[in-house]
């Protein structure tokens, strides 16, 4: 039996493609589905995104969008990390379109030419005059989730410097800037999170417009009391102060579910409850009010508890979350709805 179940609503990823071509208007959405679809499978994602009107797929690397080469031959498809020789050879072959963020401009497959105008990581200093094998322009926003200036100047930079080509496709928004920039749409946004019912901004995704993608569903696998002084999991980080009931659910940081996700909730038969003492590599502990049956139902992520309430215990985001969740087989039943 399963330790725990990963369920991903492509329904609600469809919903949340048209929610953001509203938004768009104009400008045309092309879907990230880097580091596999954010966790919740690259194909699956890709083949509802496409589905549903998005012009093309955004991944780091070529590997990843070779595997989506295979499953959709007439994809457009941009690879944005960095690429070798020998990778710039299989994206010719394959039909990529590669980012370049070198000056370094190969032949034979078609390009963006990506400008640092802030992050401070890929890009060029300065954007050189366009050769033929140039079909797009892009950057990348640093801060549209949490310094709309800053990336009003971004935008702005970016704007300058491409002026003189606007008929080449132009590319900065991602998910916050999609949603809360207009200036920054240009001819296409990448958009990522959003995709996924998940909020650029860490609030509750509803804000938006946007349903959350994927459920993370488990079990109680042990119920049992503690006396006062008695404690669980390592360290004794939780000890009872009178009889307390436990339930030990087996997921834990090898799953996805972080050690520093120590007091955040989970829902246990509809209620939520407290996580407590330290998460184990493969099992974590609840709080219960009473004692309660062995296979009662453990809600991780769904039902109205967001990837972003676990984020702010942790003091990350909800990427790290969702993208950190292992679901393969050998961990997790994975299912797919509304396909």
């Amino acid at each position: 039996m399963h330790r725990s179940e990963i369920t991903i609503d492509l329904g609600a990823l469809r919903r949340n493609v048209r929610r953001l071509r509203e938004v768009l208007g104009e400008s045309e959405l092309w879907a990230v589905v880097k580091a596999d679809g954010y966790g919740h499978g690259a194909l699956d994602v890709a083949r509802a995104a496409l589905g549903e009107g998005a012009e093309a797929l955004c991944v780091a690397t070529v590997a990843e969008a070779l595997e989506l080469r295979a499953a959709f031959p007439q994809a457009r498809i941009l690879v944005m990390g960095p690429t070798t020789g020998h990778e710039i050879s299989a994206a010719r072959d394959a039909r990529l379109e590669l980012a370049v963020v070198d000056g370094q401009i190969p032949e034979g497959v078609p390009v963006h030419l990506k400008l640092d105008t802030g992050m401070g990581r890929w890009g060029l200093g300065e954007l050189p005059e366009p050769s033929d094998g140039v079909v797009g322009l892009m950057t990348h926003l640093a801060t549209a989730d949490s310094d709309l200036g800053f990336a009003r100047e971004q935008v702005a930079r970016f704007e300058e410097a491409a002026e003189r080509y606007s008929h080449l496709t132009r590319h900065v928004a991602n998910s916050a800037a999609a949603l809360r920039l207009p200036e920054a749409r240009f001819d296409a946004a990448r958009c990522g999170i959003a995709l996924y019912g998940l909020s650029p901004f860490g609030v509750d995704p509803a804000e938006d417009g946007l349903e959350p993608v994927l459920r993370w569903e488990s079990r109680l696998a042990q119920v049992k009391r503690l006396a006062a002084g008695e404690s669980t999991g390592y360290g004794r980080r939780f000890m009872a102060r009178g009889d307390t009931w436990i339930g030990i659910v087996p997921v834990g940081y090898a799953d996805g579910f972080r050690r520093d996700m120590t007091g955040t909730d989970v829902i246990v038969d509809g209620e939520r409850r407290r996580v407590v003492g330290t998460v184990s590599m493969d099992a974590l502990s609840v709080k219960l009010p009473e004692k309660m049956p062995v296979g009662t139902p453990v809600t991780l992520i769904g039902d109205g508890l967001h990837a972003e309430v676990h984020a702010s215990v942790a003091g990350t985001i909800n990427y790290e979350i969702v993208s950190g969740i292992d679901s393969r087989p050998i961990r997790a039943r994975r299912t797919v709805i509304g396909a």
